[in-house]
């Protein structure tokens, strides 16, 4: 019965969201008191779930997602977008103008809010279209492919992050694995895909996404230091994670690295970065910077509320014993559990319409998984993440965004969302079980 609370719970959640259109915040609080009911679980312990849930997911993302959209806000008021973007294009040439696109849109996908990188990106590839006299979409898509992927993969976005928390997993063999698998995976979705899409060439442009407002080239940072004020988290918890391999664990010298190599230190470090070389250095002072950050927080404040209340969910299924019920039960399915894992983020992210809530959810069900089949934590991190990174439906943020900024209709969308979301989802797996082979 487990697994059957769990689905009518998460019923309840689309049909609050969708049928209902109550805010999902209370639509995750509701469908995961169903469950703890359902569940039979003590009622004097619901309460103390659910505050764990929801300060657990807080403790461990709220500070990175506002630092990530500080970042993303100052990159984008000082011109460093703009200059990643420039530099990328120039130096790949118009030839190879959908590879350049789909490394601007991972690099973008990790440093930024998903919602963020898409409204700094598309004026800029529009732009570039427009210029280059190539239909839009043709460039679209491929940027949009490496955003979705590399914010779905690579932490320090809220659901990797919460994956990698949730299972132990090693942070730099994330990335070193995510890498493997990002790079046909979007080469797939964002240059492959496009053959086989009709009417992609004449598909409209409507009036709500315009041509970016350029600055002008002196006015912008460098490139060196645009690029790398977003991948300095990436870099620090690379390189202290091969440098603790290397020390003792009881030792001052682990301490510091495990310190500096934090997702909350290394996101703080990126923050004061971007506010020297992307404000002070730009002739700003503090109130003006500030005006900006207090700006980013309140565009993301929602969202961050949304992927808390997710956590409740994720609490309510690990405190009530049903991640382990549901083990049992498909420990009897001759299935790979990678493959069950990347199924059940699947089908959250599709009812849901939520990435990150479908990752944070799923992490519940999926963690005693790990221990049970001796599964790598890191490559069950990746198949989650490719899993909440899927097909979605109409009530889904990602999908409504897409279509509404460009006008098309939802066939459209289907046809060039849809597609791209399914074939990142599905040729991620493909690459995680390929790993699977070597990694155990």
């Amino acid at each position: 019965m487990a697994l059957i609370w769990v689905l009518v719970g998460i019923g309840i959640l689309v049909f609050l969201i969708v049928g209902l259109k109550i805010h999902n915040i209370l639509a995750l609080l509701i469908s995961g008191l169903f469950i703890a009911f359902a569940e039979g679980m003590p009622i004097d312990k619901i309460v103390t779930t659910i505050q764990k849930g929801v300060g657990g997911v807080l403790a461990t993302l709220a500070l990175i997602v506002v630092f990530g959209a500080i970042i993303g806000k100052l990159m984008t008021e000082s011109g460093a977008s703009q200059r990643i973007a420039d530099t990328i294009v120039a130096k790949m040439g118009i030839d190879k103008l959908p590879f350049a696109l789909l490394i601007i849109g991972t690099i973008f996908g990790m440093a930024m809010f998903y919602e963020v990188a898409f409204l700094i990106t598309v004026p800029l590839v529009i732009s570039i279209a427009k210029e280059a006299k190539i239909p839009y979409m043709r460039l679209i898509i491929p940027t949009v492919a490496g955003a979705t992927m590399g914010h779905s993969i690579f932490p320090p976005q809220p659901g990797p992050m919460a994956l990698v928390t949730t299972f132990h997993a090693d942070i730099s063999q994330v990335y070193i694995f995510g890498l493997i698998v990002i790079i046909p995976t979007i080469i797939c979705s964002g240059v492959l895909i496009r053959r086989f899409i009709p009417g992609l060439d004449k598909m409209p442009l409507g009036n709500v996404m315009k041509p970016a407002e350029r600055k002008p080239d002196a006015e912008l940072p460098s490139f060196g230091i645009s690029i790398l004020v977003p991948l300095l988290p990436a870099i620090l918890m690379i390189c202290a994670s091969v440098t603790k391999l290397f020390l003792n664990s009881k030792s001052t010298a682990y301490s510091i690295a495990s310190f500096f190599g934090s997702a909350e230190i290394s996101m703080l470090l990126a923050v004061l970065a971007a506010m020297f070389f992307f404000g002070y250095r730009r002739g700003q002072n503090g109130t003006q910077i500030t005006a900006q950050m207090t700006s980013a927080i309140e565009g993301i404040s929602n969202v961050l509320l949304v992927i808390a209340a997710g956590g409740i969910m994720k609490e309510v299924i690990i405190d009530a014993g049903i991640g382990a019920k549901i083990v049992d039960l498909v420990g009897k399915i001759p299935v790979s559990p990678l493959i069950l894992a990347w199924l059940i983020t699947v089908l959250i992210r599709i009812l849901t319409g939520q990435g990150a809530v479908a990752a944070i959810t799923a992490a519940g069900i999926v963690a005693p998984m790990i221990a049970a089949f001796n599964v790598s934590p890191v490559l069950m991190v990746l198949a989650c993440a490719c899993g909440s990174n899927t097909i979605t439906l109409m009530y889904d943020g990602g999908f409504l965004l897409f279509q509404q900024s460009f006008g098309i209709s939802l066939k459209d969308t289907f046809k060039t969302w849809g597609a791209l979301e399914f074939t990142n989802s599905a040729v991620g797996l493909v690459m995680v079980l390929l790993l699977s082979i070597f990694v155990h």
